[in-house]
Parts: structure tokens; C-alpha cells; sequence
């Protein structure tokens, strides 16, 4: 978050703000396409930036396991047993999820459902396609080859 807010505002914002004093500088500014992007990209800027000092505000970062290592907390790496075979996520904060595939939010369904169970712990998880049961087969908390 600190990378992608540190480049929106030295490095695009900048830019963007140069462009558009430019095409303000062309005349007519309702018939001016570049001015109009410009300034309509300038608000999407701002609105990320101010999300971005938003949540920086307020996140911890955790780096170190948890006191209990066999319950599942925020940043665990789970192996589920499903129905369709085994399955293995790791529990992230909602800013991770598009980072890597198989993370998942902490504020999902099933986030929220395996938070604080323990190692043999049978799930039930209603779903938006339905109730999707699973057991807990492995909890760790370094990264899984």
C-alpha cells in the first residue's frame, strides 16, 4: 500500500496535474477531451490516495505467529479437506486478497468461519452456492511450498 500510494502521488499525480494545466492552457476547456480526462483522472487519484492514507492509518502489521499456532488466525496458511479434494488458503487482510492466488479475505464467509478453530476442526460454511463442508488438515504460519 505505502509503494502504491508513494507512486500515485510523486510520480502519476504530478504528471497527470502537468497534463492537465496544459490542456487548460489550450483554450476551451468543455470541448477539450485531454483536459476533461485529465481532470476526471486527477479525482481517482485523490480518492485512492485518500483510501490509501486511510488505511495506513490503521494497519498493523503482523510478523510473528500467534501464541497458539494450532488455531487459525490472521495470517495462516490452512489445508482444508473438501468434498472436491484438498485445499490450501492462506488468511489475509482484505488490502491482500488480489495479491497472491489462494488468499483469502479474513472478512469472508469462510475467512470468517475458520478464524480461531483448531487443527481437526470440521467446518460448515454457508456459501452463496450453498453449504460447503470442510476440515481442518493443516495449519502453518511460514509459507507452504
Amino acid at each position: 500500500m505505502r509503494a502504491e500510494l508513494d507512486r500515485l502521488w510523486r510520480l502519476e499525480r504530478p504528471q497527470v496535474t502537468r497534463a492537465v494545466a496544459e490542456a487548460a492552457a489550450q483554450g476551451d476547456r468543455s470541448e477539450n477531451a485531454e483536459y476533461t480526462y485529465g481532470k476526471r483522472r486527477l479525482r481517482e487519484i485523490d480518492r485512492r490516495v485518500r483510501h490509501l492514507r486511510n488505511r495506513l492509518q490503521v494497519a498493523v502489521v503482523v510478523n510473528r505467529p500467534p501464541t497458539d499456532p494450532a488455531r487459525v488466525y490472521f495470517g495462516a496458511w490452512v489445508t482444508l479437506e473438501a468434498e472436491d479434494g484438498e485445499v490450501r488458503y492462506r488468511i489475509v487482510g482484505p488490502d491482500e486478497i488480489d495479491h497472491e492466488p489462494g488468499y483469502i479475505s479474513m472478512d469472508s464467509p469462510l475467512g470468517r468461519a475458520l478464524l480461531g478453530r483448531r487443527l481437526g476442526d470440521a467446518v460448515s460454511v454457508q456459501l452463496p452456492d450453498g453449504v460447503r463442508n470442510v476440515k481442518i488438515t493443516g495449519i502453518a504460519y511460514t509459507a507452504i511450498p
